[in-house]
């Protein structure tokens, strides 16, 4: 064989043998059958909340996740660059939880930058990881990707309701695994659960060039102030996904005071959502050092607190 000839074959061997280094869903054997998703932790402020902890994670984001097949990993505010760079090739994929911080000067803002850069820079060269943000979670990602924050009052508080599903909902990976009778629920049913002040306007959005060549909005809702915002988003190139509400208190959430959707129909939106991003996490092949392994990193070291009589959750992780 010729110079030239091996030169070719080699790099047809390479190609051949990077197109399967990556699991697909055409491919369910291929797939990492045992996934871990990082779930970045907040700081506590509440002062009725301090004694328990320095940061949280309320127990519904766990569960959600396990509920999709995925072991859970909490990710502190507290490490260095280089611990979190050790954890980002240990896990298989990241949540961004809800909750009230500042976007861009906060610790928890400081971390998901760290994160976000590296899911990019990873993604880019083949090595597929999925992020999941989850109202302030989805704010989060706008902020990231668009360099500022361009929040508005777009207040829909305690209050669920239908989607208002764009074309692009119909083609996402997001909903590609959605029954065609859910989808339709979606669309008429309050299904959806909301509890924030804040999100991006659908003008906005559309009007800034950063956010538009990165993401495709899948959903639009009113807010009580009759603002049009932005409330279900997917990436166009990286797996990064966003909705400005919470699909995790459909099963776990049962506050009477909150407005959590426990029909059957919700709690098939919740179940679909946690079962895809986690499968999207078994497409990440990174693994723990074989020395250390995950045991001791996992969330099954720490034990839930009772928080349903000073907190609007059930349960709470403190850290």
């Amino acid at each position: 064989m010729s110079s030239k000839g091996f030169a070719a074959y080699a790099c047809l061997v390479f190609v051949c043998c990077c197109s399967n280094a990556l699991p697909t869903r055409s491919n369910p054997e291929a797939a990492n059958q045992r996934p871990v998703i990082g779930v970045l932790t907040q700081m506590v402020v509440d002062e009725v909340m301090k004694p328990f902890g320095k940061t949280y994670i309320p127990s519904a984001y766990v569960k959600y996740i396990e509920s999709g097949g995925s072991r859970v990993l909490p990710i502190r505010l507290t490490h260095t660059t280089a611990e979190y760079e050790k954890i980002f090739r240990s896990i298989n994929g990241l949540l961004f939880i809800g909750g009230s911080v500042d976007l861009e000067k906060s610790d928890y803002a400081r971390v998901a930058k760290i994160f976000y850069k590296l899911a990019v820079t990873a993604n880019n060269a083949g090595d597929f990881f999925p992020i999941w943000g989850t109202c302030m979670g989805m704010q989060i990602l706008t902020v990231l990707v668009a360099g500022e924050s361009l929040m508005t009052n777009t207040t829909a508080e305690n209050i669920s309701l239908p989607l208002n599903l764009t074309e692009e909902a119909y083609s996402s990976r997001m909903f590609q695994d959605f029954p065609t009778e859910v989808m339709r629920a979606l669309t008429q049913e309050p299904l959806t659960a909301n509890f924030h002040n804040y999100g991006v306007l659908v003008k906005t959005f559309q009007e800034n060039e950063k956010l538009q060549k990165f993401f495709s909005i899948l959903s639009t809702n009113i807010a009580e102030n009759g603002a049009h915002f932005v409330s279900t988003i997917e990436g166009k190139k990286y797996p990064f996904y966003g909705v400005q509400w919470h699909p995790e208190v459909n099963r776990f959430q049962w506050d009477s005071n909150h407005n959590f959707p426990h029909s059957t129909n919700a709690i098939k939106v919740s179940s679909l959502l946690a079962e895809f991003f986690v499968n999207e996490g078994r497409r990440s092949l990174h693994d723990f050092d074989k020395a250390e392994g995950a045991a001791s990193s996992l969330i099954y070291s720490y034990t839930p607190v009772f928080a349903g009589n000073f907190t609007g959750y059930e349960q709470i992780y403190f850290f």
